[in-house]
């Protein structure tokens, strides 16, 4: 008899813990709001159970669906605030202080994670942090098999005492177009350090593309063979630590980064689980409304530099797919300076850079460049500050068509050759170029065919740069900043930094490496 009547009890909760109306995770109290985009609200409730919206003049109805998902869609609205966002139906739910602003999504890995607590000023920072309408919200990390409906985290509001745990380049980044458009700012980041893009992006995209199918393979294969990996990894890890620590000795001593720690073979529900994260972390944000998307990403890709020239421009489509947005914008870093390889012809990092820099070729897209506000021994520099500055810069000029606001450094657009001389133009000059250190121009190289590189004398003209060498009869070719730590000083006058380029396509390291 006892067991019945628990048993009763416990259908009773269950029905009712089904059957309350609940909303998706991004919607708590301190919640921002796109503007001028259709809100979407989204959640769970019985099925077939009558919902109702009431969010300042606007009621919406709506009934879940068969399986309990329900979705309705409000009217764009104005810059305002705060507001109450109410929502019926067998239960009842407030969220308090909304606001209608811009929200971006800060996205990446360690470097876009990198908090502000550890980023150069960050105690000054963290204590005049005061800013009500600046609002944070933190997707906790989780890596799934499949695309998940919800995400754990919540909004925050912009204090001293929430943001020192937050996204260093994201809150400068957020900062400054507060300052500037003075409008309330939701930042959403989703963030996981030392992941690879293709754990961002959707299964069907990696198994759709022909260059992207040895991820999948390589992954079972791995998967496969953990227990075995792992067992080998225990056995050794004493060894491999110290001759980890050998190497770290020897390479800033040379004054080069260390090479990374030796860590765990990746298991099951690792972090770089392909299209895990999308599934996880990415999937959920759907279909909240926002402006933009600022990603800081890269490194756990530069081994397979050369396929990341179709891997993230995957990824970008892959994401404006998935919120149906053709060309919503989205604004990168490219890798900064960092000194692991000597040989220019050896480095994956100029070679991801430069997948960067043709990405730019998708619609909407924009590229901070920061290969001079690296740190050569540091695979995570702490200038942040300049970094989420120049992010805001391009959606402070292509967003909110601030003209007068140069957003980019100089871009390589063409070349010609006359006698021994290459004529290099760009676009991007701003008012002109112009040298970092008031210097004469580094960093250019040049090469006949026999693809034997050597420096080149060079000297601005207009809005271009004019190079040779005396050596050199026949040129074919012309570098910059081509080398994991590039000694380079060529600025516009904006002081913005010109990106690195090439103008042959001689295969490199990682060409064909997928």
């Amino acid at each position: 008899m006892k067991k019945i009547f628990y048993l009763s009890l416990l259908m009773i909760f269950t029905c009712e813990s089904f059957a309350e109306v609940k909303l998706a995770s991004l919607f708590t109290d301190n919640l921002v709001l796109q503007r001028d985009k259709v809100i979407n609200i989204w959640g769970d409730a019985d099925p077939g159970e009558s919902i109702r919206i009431f969010f300042d003049s606007q009621t919406a109805d709506t009934y879940a669906d068969a399986n309990g998902h329900w979705v309705v869609k409000l009217s764009p609205m104005h810059v305002g605030g705060p507001f109450e966002l109410k929502v019926e139906g067998n239960n009842s739910i407030l969220i308090k202080n909304v606001m209608i602003g811009e929200v971006w999504i800060c996205s990446g890995q360690s470097n876009m994670e990198f908090t502000l607590s550890k980023s150069d000023r960050g105690e000054e920072e963290i204590s005049n942090a005061d800013f009500p309408l600046i609002r944070i919200f933190n997707v906790n990390h989780k890596v799934a098999d499949a695309p998940q409906k919800y995400c754990e985290g919540e909004w925050q509001v912009c204090s001293p005492k929430t943001i020192s745990q937050f996204s260093a380049v994201a809150y400068f980044f957020g900062k400054n177009l507060y300052n500037q458009l003075n409008v309330p700012i939701g930042l959403i980041q989703s963030t996981w350090g030392g992941t690879p893009a293709e754990a961002w992006i959707a299964e069907e995209v990696l198994e759709s593309e022909e260059d992207f199918k040895p991820i999948l393979t390589r992954w079972e294969k791995q998967m496969h063979k953990y227990p075995e990996d792992l067992e080998e990894f225990n056995r050794n890890v004493e060894k491999l630590i110290d001759l980890w620590k050998t190497d770290s000795v020897n390479a800033v001593n040379k004054g080069m980064a260390p090479p990374r720690k030796p860590s765990k073979p990746e298991g099951p529900g690792n972090r770089n689980q392909p299209s895990g994260l999308y599934n996880g972390m990415i999937t959920p944000l759907a279909p909240f409304s926002f402006r933009g998307v600022i990603w800081y990403q890269g490194e756990s890709n530069v081994k397979r530099a050369f396929q990341y020239r179709k891997l993230f421009p995957a990824l970008i489509k892959n994401w404006r797919e998935l919120w149906s947005a053709d060309d919503f914008p989205f604004y990168y870093v490219q890798l900064p300076n960092l000194y692991r390889e000597p040989d220019p012809s050896k480095s994956g990092w100029t070679e991801l850079r430069e997948a960067q820099l043709l990405t730019l070729s998708l619609p909407n897209t924009g590229m901070a460049v920061t290969i001079d506000v690296g740190d050569p021994t540091n695979l995570h520099p702490t200038n942040k500050l300049d970094v989420g500055i120049r992010l805001s810069l391009i959606a402070l000029n292509k967003v909110y068509l601030r003209d007068e606001i140069y957003f980019s450094g100089p871009i390589y657009e063409s070349s010609k050759k006359e006698g021994n001389k290459f004529i290099i133009k760009f676009k991007n000059i701003a008012e002109g170029l112009n040298t970092k250190d008031g210097q004469s121009l580094r960093g250019f190289k040049i090469a006949c065919e026999d693809k034997i590189f050597v420096d080149a004398s060079a000297e601005i003209k207009d809005d271009t740069v004019i190079l040779w060498n005396a050596a050199i009869a026949d040129p074919f070719s012309v570098r910059y900043a081509w080398s994991d730590n590039p000694d380079c000083n060529l600025i516009n006058s904006a002081k913005l930094p010109a990106s690195p380029f090439r103008t042959d396509d001689w295969p490199e390291l990682t060409f064909g490496k997928n």
